[in-house]
């Protein structure tokens, strides 16, 4: 296995300054100083008066004036086009056409925020384009030979079968920080890093995800997750050290790899094993009609003529000893692992066949077999019809999910069905459905952007308790007034009225879908 060199940094007005070929020009910043840090792209030596309509940004545009000089405007507008064609800096070579900093220039060019730079010495412009430029292109190379030796490592991980973890971990190898897979309500479903560097990221992962994040500048590199359009998770590298352009490529190609990854399966089993977890995955994701995956149930030993179809969700079973049970009880189906914790079972029942029946006696079987943990059998509705499949599977799967973490405290009945669950576990079980995420997100937006004055919790409590401000004064132990004054800053920051019955609903819910994130 190769082991990849971090590429040349991408060079910024800064640093080509610090060139030993520009000093020799006894450079001086005589405007924009603040933006010394923009990205250089590309150096051009440029002396027409509209070269602004020939850039794309990111350019440092070289000039000696000439055609500008004894023409204020003319200067003030040379800036202006630059400014608008997003030009990183200027510099001006000082000489006949300009023995000293032009004022029009500079201010125009301190109004822009545009650095603008003269050189008190003669210098000649194609070493410094050359110095520039074999930089750039050195980068870009590395960066064209990073993405070739990702895609390639990770594709021959996939190919063999490695975990989702390896695949996280090549990563963070290659991008020399942490890495962190979540869902889009910044959920965390797996790390890879050096493990303290991973810790101190986790520790404060909800201010981080939501701060820290918000440019790419900061080192942080997102990448989305997604099929059909529709994201569903996210992609993060936390500090990296490189360029940006380097580390987008980067997660770009990781996220390649994960959603492959995801679409494969990335589970190690048998041949018959992979056959019925890919098929159950398809039918589950809904991205192929599940008529199109007919002549593979079939491959996979399933009869589809004339049959009723019960898909259900186990938790505290892997698929191994289902596929026992099955053959046991005598009943036609197939198992799969959705994930460590969720199995899909999809039976096949005789039209003539008691469906309820069997399913009850299929789960008292479970029930009574050793197991990793509480046993959950999640049905939804028998269905007549391949065609309605997927939406059982996923409703199955979901009721599994609504009472995954109070199992063990439930008084559950031996088959769990979506009736069986009410309005915080209707929130749950669409906890990972990203209009839930959004809605939660959007409604909370004010609080959870800054969360260190603990109104969420005290909107929380007044929205548990009716909306009864002496019992929620009284659970925080503080004033009426005092509360009464964080009720008003809960209003302004999230735009909403307390008192208006269906604002009041709306948040309450998107706090349940918010706390089923966190949990």
């Amino acid at each position: 296995m190769t082991t990849w060199e971090p590429p040349v940094p991408a060079l910024s007005v800064r640093q080509v300054l610090a060139l030993e070929r520009v000093l020799a020009g006894e450079p001086e910043v005589v405007a924009g100083a603040a933006r010394l840090d923009r990205p250089v792209r590309w150096v051009h030596v440029a002396e027409a008066a509209d070269v602004g309509v020939m850039l794309s940004g990111g350019e440092m545009v070289l000039t000696t004036g000439v055609l500008l000089a004894g023409d204020e405007h003319k200067q003030t507008e040379y800036v202006r086009s630059l400014d608008r064609a997003e030009a990183s800096a200027v510099v001006l070579g000082l000489g006949r056409a300009f023995p000293s900093p032009p004022e029009a220039m500079r201010r125009a060019a301190e109004r822009c925020q545009l650095p603008l730079v003269v050189l008190h010495r003669p210098f000649p412009f194609a070493q410094l384009t050359e110095e520039v430029q074999s930089r750039l292109v050195r980068r870009k190379f590395a960066a064209v030979s990073l993405s070739e030796t990702v895609r390639t490592e990770l594709t021959a991980l996939i190919t063999g079968g490695a975990p989702l973890q390896r695949l996280l971990d090549e990563i963070a190898r290659h991008s020399g920080c942490p890495v962190v897979l979540t869902n889009l309500a910044h959920r965390v479903l797996g790390t890879a890093g050096e493990r303290s560097a991973v810790d101190d990221v986790l520790r404060d992962w909800e201010r981080i995800a939501r701060q820290a994040g918000r440019s790419e500048g900061d080192g942080w590199i997102r990448a989305e997750l997604g099929g059909r359009g529709e994201p569903w998770g996210r992609l993060v590298l936390c500090g990296y050290r490189g360029d940006t352009e380097t580390g987008r490529l980067l997660a770009d190609r990781a996220a390649e790899a994960l959603v492959l990854h995801r679409m494969l399966g990335g589970a190690e089993c048998s041949w018959e094993g992979q056959s019925a977890l890919s098929l159950l995955t398809d039918l589950v994701g809904g991205a192929v009609p599940a008529r199109h995956l007919l002549p593979r149930a079939r491959a996979a030993g399933l009869p589809v003529n004339r049959r009723t179809f019960v898909p259900l969700v186990v938790r505290g079973h892997r698929a191994a000893p289902l596929d026992r049970t099955l053959r046991l009880l005598g009943l036609s189906g197939i198992a799969g692992e959705l994930s460590a914790t969720a199995t899909a079972v999809l039976l096949s029942l005789a039209r003539d066949q008691d469906a309820e029946a069997l399913t009850a006696h299929f789960a008292a079987r479970l029930r009574s077999e050793p197991a990793d943990g509480p046993v959950v059998v999640a049905a939804a509705a028998a269905r007549a019809s391949f065609d309605d499949v997927p939406a059982g599977l996923r409703e199955a799967r979901h009721v599994a999910d609504a009472v995954a973490d109070d199992a063990a405290a439930l008084e559950l009945p031996p088959v769990v069905r979506l009736r069986d669950v009410h309005l915080r576990g209707l929130v749950r079980l669409l906890r990972d459905d990203p209009q839930v995420q959004s809605f939660a997100e959007r409604e909370l937006a004010g609080l959870l952007r800054d969360p260190g004055e603990d109104l969420l919790p005290v909107l929380r409590t007044y929205l548990a308790t009716g909306r009864n401000k002496s019992r929620t004064a009284q659970l925080h132990h503080v004033s009426r007034p005092a509360l009464y004054r964080r009720l008003e800053a809960i209003q302004i920051r999230l735009g909403v009225d307390l008192d208006d019955f269906e604002q009041a609903a709306s948040l309450h819910i998107a706090l349940l879908a918010h706390d089923a994130q966190q949990r």
